[in-house]
């Protein structure tokens, strides 16, 4: 096995195949890229268990074969050569021999024998999906699913269709992030649950998939597909909870402040929060004040009052500093909609601007 490529076509099949890479005590070869060589062609491959991926170069070849080799070791090598010329990749006594105009280097390779076969599902329908759409989704939501696999159907993104847009969801109960996003041609698209630790690796391969990628969807398996690469993430079997029900349908008091203020006063403020994260807002009509509080007894305390327009009733209620700052990646207005119902009620955060496909809800915290 022999074959010859551009340094820039194999420092892109690495780059994407490393990271999914994992990491087993008893499969050591998971935590290697496969390099599968045909008639002009060289697949690398590598897989987690959970997210998988393929990744089709065009190659001189001579001859075929297949060779395992450490992730971390030939990304740390190929990171190092030049972005131009070729590099020659062939086995050497069942090992690897890279050598590009200045360097050559022998990997030593792992048994290939039990690498696992990445599951594909071509007996579901293709749906043509534009992968910065999906990006975009997956992007505005992920933060807010639970890091715990306690309820699988909470770490996780929810993803269903509705009328001519995918709706994206993720919550942890304490916090809840919803994206819809128009879609061309999802009419036949199943609902799925893709697992909240998978998405890192979905949006990073989506993110340069070019312009089209075919997706199939069945009960156990997403996957996404190109000319040249083909990546699959199981999905969960589960019932994501009723969100809808959750949502306020009124609010008894709205504050409209700039993105930007409210930021500069929650990272003020979270110098000065205690361990609970714990940060108090308070809202005075009369007063025309939108105040952020915190006090940590061994810091000591603050108070940050932001220009609003505000209207309703007033109310003094507590959260987390961090389920209120996140979602503010989410948001591309310059001005924010702070909607609240009450106390011990969630307060619903919004963008103030033509575009209302995102909302953000936070449970208030108990004193």
């Amino acid at each position: 096995m022999k074959i010859e490529l551009q340094i820039p076509k194999l420092k892109h099949a690495i780059s994407l195949t490393e990271r999914i890479s994992g990491k087993h005590a008893t499969l050591p070869v998971l935590s290697c890229i496969l390099i599968e060589v045909g008639k002009n062609t060289a697949i690398f491959k590598s897989t987690n268990l959970d997210v998988g991926i393929e990744i089709s170069v065009s190659v001189k070849s001579e001859g075929s074969g297949v060779v395992a080799i450490p992730a971390n070791i030939i990304s740390a090598f190929v990171s190092q050569l030049p972005d131009q010329g070729s590099a020659i990749l062939e086995l050497d006594s069942g090992n690897l021999m890279i050598s590009s105009a200045s360097t050559k280097v022998v990997i030593k390779a792992v048994p290939s024998d039990d690498f696992p076969i990445i599951p594909k599902i071509p007996e579901s329908k293709e749906m043509p999906l534009p992968p910065e759409l999906f990006v975009k989704g997956l992007k505005a939501v992920w933060y807010s699913a639970s890091v715990s696999s306690v309820k699988p159907e909470l770490s996780s993104v929810y993803m269903y269709r509705k009328d001519d847009s995918v709706v994206f969801v993720a919550t942890d109960s304490f916090r809840l992030a919803e994206k819809k996003v128009k879609f061309p041609l999802v009419a036949d698209m199943p609902d799925v649950l893709i697992p909240f630790k998978n998405v890192p690796d979905l949006i990073r391969v989506l993110e340069q998939a070019g312009d089209l990628v075919r997706t199939r969807i069945s009960k156990n398996l997403i996957s996404f597909e190109t000319d040249t690469m083909y990546l699959a993430s199981r999905v969960i079997d589960g019932v994501f909870p009723d969100y809808q029900q959750i949502i306020p349908k009124g609010y008894v008091t709205e504050a409209v402040v700039l993105k930007q203020d409210i930021l500069n006063g929650l990272k003020i403020s979270n110098v000065f929060s205690d361990k609970f994260n714990q940060i108090k807002i308070s809202i005075d009509p009369a007063k025309k004040s939108f105040d952020v509080q915190t006090k940590n007894s061994d810091v000591g305390e603050n108070k940050t009052s932001i220009s609003a327009a505000i209207s309703g009733e007033g109310l003094d209620i507590n959260f987390n500093y961090k389920y209120i700052v996140d979602c503010f990646q989410s948001i591309d207005a310059d001005s924010v909609s702070f909607q609240l119902s009450g106390l011990n009620r969630p307060m619903v955060i919004r963008p103030v601007s033509g575009d209302q496909t995102f909302m953000y809800l936070a449970m208030p915290m108990n004193r």
